[in-house]
């Protein structure tokens, strides 16, 4: 059996030293849950947050073969600690999984060049209207299936308010690209940027980020960023971050 860990404490020792933020904001109590063998001392536990679980400490089949359940989506990117959990991974749910690559980014938080990025902003091309994500965007975005991430893991647009930050580049008054908050944490966010398909090529991904990173600096947070593709290192490059690794995950669908 697995349990729900709601003491987020009692995990915090399994996840030490992980640089990741999704987990900082299960651990912190800010979104997702954490589920582990034992809900008062886990050996294993994992971290689930929108599409992605993680998982730490000791090697746990149960927890692998009905943890990702407990999400109730169809879709997780299961992430392991260490090369047991990715063999145990792998073991238990065969083809329902995937094994793939992320490409880990540099924290620096002393590496972003204000002027360059001011450079981007400016340079919006004639138009395009540049705005942040008040309420009215904010429900907005959760109605358009290619651009909901930017906000749908908050409960709500208060919780938004404390933990999220966006910026939108519209279009006639729609949303054609921009640069939000995945999910958030005391002192920092984790970037989500997407540009509608008809709409990329332009350089719009690059403005929204470049706002984004702006309005995090003034606010004293830091923007982490983590890329699925190389299309998204070579973005948060232009932007001044610099890559870390490789490192392995598994694409997991359920079966019907």
């Amino acid at each position: 059996m697995i349990h729900e860990i709601k003491q987020a404490k009692n995990a915090s020792g399994l996840f030490a030293g992980w640089q990741e933020t999704m987990v900082w904001s299960c651990l912190q109590g800010v979104m997702g849950k954490i589920y582990g063998d034992s809900a008062e001392k886990p050996e294993s536990a994992m971290a689930l947050l929108g599409d992605f679980a993680f998982f730490a400490g000791k090697p746990h089949r149960e927890l692998v073969l009905e943890g990702p359940g407990k999400s109730g989506q169809s879709f997780l990117i299961l992430t392991p600690r260490d090369e047991q959990w990715g063999k145990l991974i792998a073991d238990c749910l065969g083809q329902s999984v995937r094994k793939t690559v992320r490409y880990a980014i540099k924290k620096e938080p002393d590496i972003f060049c204000r002027p360059k990025l001011q450079a981007a902003v400016d340079n919006l091309p004639k138009g395009y209207e540049l705005a942040g994500i008040d309420e009215a965007l904010f429900f907005r975005c959760r109605e358009i299936p290619w651009c909901r991430d930017w906000v749908s893991l908050y409960r709500d647009y208060k919780h938004y308010q404390e933990y999220g930050l966006g910026v939108v580049i519209l279009k006639d008054g729609e949303p054609v690209s921009g640069a939000s908050s995945y999910s958030g944490y005391p002192g920092g966010i984790e970037i989500e940027i997407d540009t509608r398909t008809d709409y990329r090529r332009k350089g719009l991904a690059y403005i929204c980020g470049a706002k984004l990173i702006l309005e995090c600096l003034d606010r004293g947070w830091y923007p982490s960023w983590d890329a699925q593709n190389l299309w998204s290192v070579a973005l948060s490059r232009k932007l001044g971050y610099h890559f870390d690794h490789e490192y392995v995950v598994y694409e997991w669908s359920c079966q019907p």
